[in-house]
């Protein structure tokens, strides 16, 4: 048997050595595939969450409306990964602008993925006609008229 070691050229400490330093070599190689696929995930659910943010700003554009000075939230699901939104909307130095600030996080989960910012602007079909002291807001009944004679 010892003929055979030496006939391959390779003596069992070698070998073992060889099988030490292929196993270090493989589970650095595992680590770091390990890490990129977290950074893959990672890389992933904040791409799906600025599409959250984004979907939510379009809407107030495409509905043209003019945000309350508040705090809203709800819950949206891109990808197939369950998102939770909180939209908050501030005021600007103009008084015809509106801030908006949407952060998402995943659902369960308070740190936040993505966060961006809008603005909106007041158009005249979107203001508000003023109130008088005293007088109910919302729409008033139209005056009555008296039918052509």
């Amino acid at each position: 048997m010892n003929r055979f070691r030496r006939a391959a050229g390779f003596t069992l400490v070698e070998i073992l050595v060889a099988l030490a330093v292929l196993a270090i070599a493989l589970s650095a190689t595992a680590r770091s595939l390990g890490a990129a696929l977290d950074t893959t995930a990672a890389l992933r659910d904040r791409t799906l969450a600025r599409w959250v943010a984004e979907d939510r700003l379009a809407e107030l554009e495409l509905r043209r409306e003019w945000p309350d000075l508040d705090v809203k939230e709800g819950d949206a699901d891109m990808g197939g990964r369950a998102f939770h939104w909180r939209q908050e909307t501030g005021v600007t130095p103009a008084a015809r602008m509106r801030r908006v600030e949407v952060s998402v996080f995943l659902k369960g989960d308070d740190s936040t993925l993505a966060k961006m910012t809008g603005f909106v602007e007041q158009t005249a079909t979107q203001a508000v006609p003023p109130t008088l002291p005293g007088s109910q807001p919302g729409p008033q009944p139209a005056p009555q008229t008296e039918p052509p004679r």
